[in-house]
């Protein structure tokens, strides 16, 4: 029986979601559009938000901008689509319509974040404001992420999310917000958020460092939310500490492994709105060691893992990605994969993802 989940009530979350690949007439993958959509329509299903075109989507490791336009639109219409207030649709726009490896002006890179952000915008999504690899080689100072951001900011027709994703899911990254010292680029944040005053809905950060996001969370103005993207630590940031006087805040949640162990992790937001925290831990618990894993170094390949349990859980015909990503990881780590997902409940066809398994060790020795 098919369990649909409403959307919670105490935490706010998206999930990241990825692209469903299929072997193209030359060889090379090409986006499987139906199955692509068909994985947003899960996650709705389970009561989260999509966080559509983000790095979970390849963006910058085999996603073009133009794909993520089209992308950005079919999710819109099939958000549309569905009865009553649909599901929660935020989408990035970043610069990647620069060409890669020249030093582009503060002005192009402003130029490209103000186009893309007017795209998202007209397909009526919430706006996340990726991080973007031009603008970290640019760069020279705080001053210039304040002056870009700020501009951007002030065309925003509501509030939107901002991005920090640490140098682990994208080398290129590395001293983001003009330092490689958390506490300063940290400074640089909350300075751009107090400037840009209601203009700012929360900053989802992915430094996979529990102590760095509980640092910032408890700086950040009230009602700015802290999206966790931490897929090491989330359990324990999203739960937080009992509800009620006194208690500690909690993170909300913008994470790539939503869509790796969604089932549970419905069920845990589920049970953390019931007041249940045991339920909330019996449920999420498990799925940890499953996240870690899917998210071990090199981080970045993280997108491996997703697909792979998007096909085992028949979600996908072909276990698939853009650019052939998907042959990153090796089959040991796959199958480990495999295991810690049925041990965290993640499998939601287990049959299937057991006859997908002996199809790929049988692949595997053929290839051996």
């Amino acid at each position: 029986m098919r369990v649909v989940y409403s959307p919670p009530r105490t935490r706010k979350v998206f999930a990241a979601a990825h692209v469903a690949a299929a072997p193209g007439p030359d060889g090379t993958e090409v986006i499987d559009w139906e199955s692509t959509i068909r994985f947003r329509e899960y996650l709705w299903a389970h009561g989260f938000g999509v966080a559509e075109a983000m790095d979970t989507s390849q963006r910058g490791t085999g996603l073009s901008w133009p794909q993520a336009r089209e992308l950005i639109i079919r999710s819109a219409a099939a958000r549309s689509a569905i009865p009553g207030q649909g599901g929660a649709l935020a989408c990035g726009a970043g610069t990647d319509q620069l060409a890669g490896g020249e030093d582009h002006t503060l002005s192009a890179i402003t130029g490209a974040y103000a186009d893309q952000v007017g795209f998202v915008q007209s397909a009526g999504a919430q706006v996340i404001l990726m991080a973007s690899r031009a603008l970290a080689a640019r760069a020279r100072s705080p001053r210039d992420y304040l002056d870009v951001y700020g501009e951007l900011l002030a065309q925003a027709a509501r509030p939107v999310i901002l991005h920090w994703l640490g140098e682990a899911f994208d080398p290129a990254l590395r001293g983001y917000w003009g330092s490689p010292d958390f506490e300063a680029a940290a400074a640089t944040v909350l300075e751009l958020i107090e400037r840009a005053g209601d203009r700012v809905d929360g900053i989802k950060l992915s430094v996979l460092d529990a102590g760095r996001e509980l640092w910032l969370r408890e700086r950040l103005p009230a009602g700015v939310r802290l999206y966790t993207g931490d897929d090491f630590n989330y359990a324990e940031l999203i739960r937080g500490d009992a509800e009620g006087p006194g208690a500690v805040k909690h993170s909300d949640a913008l994470l790539g492994a939503f869509a790796a162990i969604t089932r549970p992790a419905a069920a845990a937001l589920a049970a953390l709105d019931r007041g249940d925290l045991a339920g909330y831990d019996a449920a999420m618990a498990p799925t940890v060691p499953l996240s870690r894993l899917i998210f071990e170094p090199p981080t970045y390949h993280y997108k491996v893992g997703v697909a792979f349990l998007a096909w085992l859980n028949g979600l996908q015909p072909h276990f698939a990605m853009l650019g052939g990503l998907q042959r990153q990881r090796p089959a040991a780590h796959l199958t480990r994969v495999y295991e810690l997902a049925a041990a965290a409940g993640a499998l939601t066809a287990p049959e299937l993802a057991a006859e997908r398994m002996d199809e790929m060790r049988a692949r595997s020795a053929d290839n051996a």
